[in-house]
């Protein structure tokens, strides 16, 4: 791996933010259960400038509609990625630098009859998420070359709570950290973390502007090598829920056929009045010869005009 790939522990912290009104800094955190019954993600996005945190949350399942947590006007916390406001607690705990992190989390969520439902801000019917899951590196930390990110493969283990309802969950999961100008709306991508059953790791960020190299890795057994090829699609209905996508690596190369099993959708709405569709999902991947593997897919669909 290339030096300018490797992460540096003080990293986990803040960062001075720059003085873009859209600087962002970001933890973001992915779980699926070994058994694919049950997955989800949290993510904790501060735009200091703007005086706000994002806090967004889902639980996902093959079988059912998803809960999502989503704040947007939380005020940012004064040292840390924490939030004790308005009756929403969360904690985010770099228990070991670049080996271990746990969240927990006491908040208002909503449950929706589907996917597409998300994406009606009237929708849902409240319900409380309580979440106590722990982040443990399971795979060689990874910087980005040109942006100011990073990526860890984990495994994870801990409870979700739903309306009371308590599930256990353990299995790959993956988590990131990133800071610099975020702007929802003004470009698409996808971006997935999948995890394959003989140990390979696989990340990906396909910034769908022209010139922006392919962005990622894949790994085994300490082994790193950053992508060199990238070509990913996907087939989606109206509400733009893919059904199927097919990525190509390399090196390599690799192929993979990914299929999402449970939907936690975000409708991300701009202070001017954008509007962006965000589609993270928990998938079953399998490459073409036959390994199969779990993770996490995420689409940025900015809606134009």
């Amino acid at each position: 791996m290339d030096e300018a790939n490797r992460v540096d522990g003080l990293d986990e912290q803040r960062h001075q933010p720059g003085a873009e009104a859209l600087w962002n800094e970001s933890v973001y955190l992915d779980l699926v259960d070994a058994s694919g019954s049950i997955g989800g993600y949290v993510r904790l996005g501060l735009y200091p400038n703007e005086g706000v945190i994002w806090w967004t949350a889902a639980v996902t399942w093959p079988d059912r509609g998803p809960v999502i947590a989503a704040r947007y006007d939380l005020p940012v916390p004064a040292t840390s990625f924490n939030i004790d406001h308005a009756g929403e607690q969360v904690r985010y705990d770099v228990e070991t630098s670049l080996e271990v992190v746990r969240v927990t989390a006491s908040t208002a969520a909503k449950s929706y009859d589907d996917a597409a439902s998300t994406y009606d801000l009237t929708a849902g019917t409240p319900v409380p998420l309580e979440l106590d899951l722990t982040w443990s590196t399971n795979g060689v930390p990874y910087h980005y070359g040109v942006t100011t990110r990073y990526e860890i493969p984990c495994t994870v283990a801990g409870t979700i709570t739903v309306n009371g309802e308590v599930f256990n969950v353990a299995g790959p999961g993956q988590r990131d950290h990133s800071w610099g100008v975020r702007d929802w709306w003004a470009f698409g991508w996808c971006w997935a973390a999948l995890h394959f059953d003989d140990g390979q790791l696989v990340h990906l960020a396909d910034i769908r502007l022209d010139g922006v190299p392919p962005l990622g890795y894949v790994q085994r057994d300490g082994d790193v090598a950053s992508l060199t090829e990238l070509v990913t699609s996907e087939t989606v209905d109206g509400e733009g829920l893919a059904s199927s996508s097919q990525v190509h690596v390399g090196p390599g190369p690799i192929d993979i056929k990914v299929t999402p099993t449970g939907f936690g959708p975000l409708l991300l709405v701009a202070e001017d009045g954008r509007m962006s569709r965000f589609p993270r999902a928990m998938v079953e991947a399998e490459r073409s010869d036959g390994v199969r593997g779990r993770g996490w897919m995420e689409w940025n669909q900015p809606q134009l005009g």
